[in-house]
Formats: structure tokens, C-alpha cells, sequence
């Protein structure tokens, strides 16, 4: 058998050469383990090891590539790629990290709750109310999902003269956060905005619905110019994002009938304001009609009580041109005399019946 020349490198070059081979090999891969010796160097770099019963690795990251809270103890998976450093140690170069198992998943949600909530992203007073009557609405979701269509059914079914435009991303997974992210940038950018934007996806494990924690994720719901709405799992769930979307719905169906209203229900409630309102215009007209009644009998009252007070006034005035009247003097037997009351002149005397001229012979003052 002919000898191979063993080849020779030197320590630069070897350690390329393995590198270049692990990478060839495992351009990436996916390992699962329990944190052990976690620790952040200078607010930049994250170390620690990934063992299990047997084994343990130390792995590599910078900072902003840890989307949700790890500490010790905690399960996760990792993607990453094998290398040797320089130093000629083993390592993993971490590219993504998420935590696994209830346990874990549950710890690093309490983690990052805290953080947020002491960062005020779940304050009562940031919340924005939606539209009443949205005319053009945003929608991110996998239109693959059930979900999504009994969203888009139940739109239809209520409100079907409505706009409605979808970022179609991945829901879960490796890369849906930052997926998610991207359609809320598009539509927080766009010339013309939605009115409100709706992110829903339907129910799912916990691993399923970890991607609804990202923090950046969190971060960019809570950043949005528009209104946010988030209905993604069961009623149950919870995420990051439902807490800090402006309006949460328990499912996908909820979210689209928190989103528009009911036709059938506005016009019903059209209907019932416009008979209150015909029957509050009768009472309203029966009301004026019987006070412009009393105000009729109460000016007619007026009117008669005058015309009595008249009448009375005119009797009385009559009946002091009666006493008063020369002829019915003369009717009770007196008589008008006319004329100077000397003796030799001549005077006037008026009864009822005759008109007397006599001579004055005799004229006694009193």
C-alpha cells in the first residue's frame, strides 16, 4: 500500500481548515441543552454552557441576538454554528435562542413581563382605542391558518364594505418574530395607514405561540403608529404581544368582531332609535299641543272675565245716566222750568207730556 504524506499545517492553518470542515459538515444546526454559567460581558457579549447528563459546551453570542430572557436551569434550543476558537477550544456560535418545556418557557416570560412592565409598555394610560367603524384595515397573519379565514369570514359576515390588507408571514418558528416585524414596519410606513392593524394567529402549544414573546416583537407592537390589535391563541393564552397591543381579543374570531361592528346589530339599533325617537317626538307633540290648549282657554278666560268686568261697568254707567236722565224726572212727576225767574217775565215749563209758558207774578227768595 502506498504511503499517504501526512500532512502537515501549521496551528492558523489547521484550525481554518477545521473550521472550513465543521462548516462544510453543519452549516447549522440545532442543539438542545440546560444553561449552565450564564453571563453578560460588558452589556455586549453572552457566554455560558449548554450540557445535559453527560456533556456540556460553552457557547458564544453578542447581545441583541437574545430575543427573550435566559438564566441558568432554563432548557433551550439553540441554532448555531460549530467552531474552535483561536485558542484551539470548542465552541457553538450561537445565531438564534429560544427557551423549551413549560417550565422554562414560563420563567423567561415572568422574566421579560417584569422588564416591560417596568418599562411602563403595559400602562393602562398608553392604550389607544380602535375606530369604531374602520374603513381600511391592516391585517398580519399566515393566510394559510384556520384562523385567518374565520377572521376574514366573520369581517365579511359583519362588515363586508370594509378595506382589508394582509402582510401573509409565518406565525411560528425560526425567523416569524422577525417576519412579524418587518410587516409592522411596512405598514406603520406606508403612504397611506391603516386605520388599525390586526396581528392574530390561532391556537397552538406554547412552544408554538413562544414566538408571540419575542421582545423585539413586543417592542415594535407597542412602537406602532397605528392602533394595534392582537388576538392569537385560545382564550387561555397569553402573550408579550397581547399585553402590549392597545386591545386584546381572546381568538382570531374575536378580533374581527372587536375590529368592526355588526351590520345587522346597527341597523336593529338605527331602527329602535328611530321609533324612540317618532315616539318621543309625539309626546313631545301632544305635550305642546295640550299646553297651547291651556293657553288658549286660559286667554279666552281672560278675554270673558274682561268682557264681564265691561259689561258690569257698562251697567253701572247705565245706570247712572238712567238717574240721571231729565226724562224719567219728569216721568216721576217733576218738571223743567227754562227762563229768568222775575216777576213780569216769562218762563219755560217742560213736563212729560206738554211744554207750559206762564208769566212770573211772584218770585219769594229763601
Amino acid at each position: 500500500m502506498e504511503n499517504v504524506p501526512t500532512p502537515t499545517f501549521s496551528v492558523s492553518e489547521f484550525l481554518a481548515s477545521i473550521n472550513q470542515t465543521l462548516e462544510y459538515a453543519y452549516p447549522a444546526i440545532e442543539v438542545e441543552g440546560e444553561v449552565a454559567g450564564f453571563k453578560v460581558n460588558q452589556n455586549k457579549w453572552v457566554f455560558f454552557d449548554l450540557k445535559d447528563a453527560g456533556a456540556s459546551i460553552g457557547c458564544f453570542m453578542s447581545v441583541w441576538q437574545l430575543r427573550q430572557p435566559i438564566e441558568d436551569g432554563m432548557t433551550v434550543v439553540v441554532r448555531a454554528v460549530p467552531k474552535v476558537t483561536q485558542w484551539g477550544k470548542f465552541s457553538l456560535t450561537i445565531q438564534s435562542i429560544r427557551p423549551k418545556g413549560e417550565g422554562s418557557l414560563k420563567k423567561s416570560f415572568d422574566l421579560l413581563v417584569a422588564k416591560l412592565d417596568k418599562e411602563g409598555l403595559f400602562a393602562p394610560e398608553r392604550k389607544r382605542a380602535l375606530p369604531s367603524m374602520p374603513g381600511y384595515i391592516g391585517v398580519i397573519s399566515s393566510t394559510q391558518a384556520a384562523g385567518y379565514a374565520d377572521f376574514i369570514k366573520i369581517i365579511d359576515d359583519r362588515w363586508s364594505h370594509v378595506r382589508v390588507d394582509v402582510a401573509h408571514v409565518q406565525v411560528q418558528g425560526e425567523g416569524a418574530a422577525d417576519q412579524i416585524i418587518r410587516a409592522i414596519r411596512y405598514f406603520n410606513e406606508s403612504e397611506e395607514l391603516p386605520e388599525v392593524l390586526v396581528i392574530i394567529r390561532g391556537g397552538g402549544s406554547a412552544d408554538d405561540l413562544s414566538t408571540f414573546n419575542d421582545e423585539q416583537l413586543a417592542r415594535e407592537i407597542a412602537g406602532s403608529r397605528i392602533p394595534t390589535l392582537v388576538g392569537v391563541g385560545h382564550e387561555v393564552d397569553e402573550t408579550l404581544a397581547d399585553m402590549v397591543a392597545d386591545v386584546r381579543a381572546a381568538t382570531p374570531s374575536n378580533a374581527a368582531q372587536i375590529v368592526v361592528p355588526d351590520r345587522d346589530e346597527i341597523i336593529r339599533q338605527v331602527r329602535h332609535t328611530l321609533t324612540r325617537a317618532i315616539v318621543q317626538a309625539e309626546v313631545a307633540l301632544m305635550s305642546s299641543r295640550r299646553a297651547v290648549d291651556e293657553q288658549l282657554r286660559a286667554i279666552v278666560e281672560r278675554i270673558d272675565a274682561r268682557h264681564r268686568t265691561l259689561h258690569e261697568q257698562m251697567a253701572t254707567i247705565r245706570g247712572v245716566l238712567t238717574a240721571y236722565d231729565p226724562m224719567a224726572v219728569l216721568r216721576r212727576g217733576y218738571a223743567i222750568v227754562r227762563g229768568e225767574a222775575s216777576i213780569g217775565s216769562h218762563v219755560e215749563i217742560e213736563r212729560t207730556k206738554d211744554i207750559i209758558t206762564a208769566e212770573v207774578l211772584h218770585v219769594t227768595k229763601r
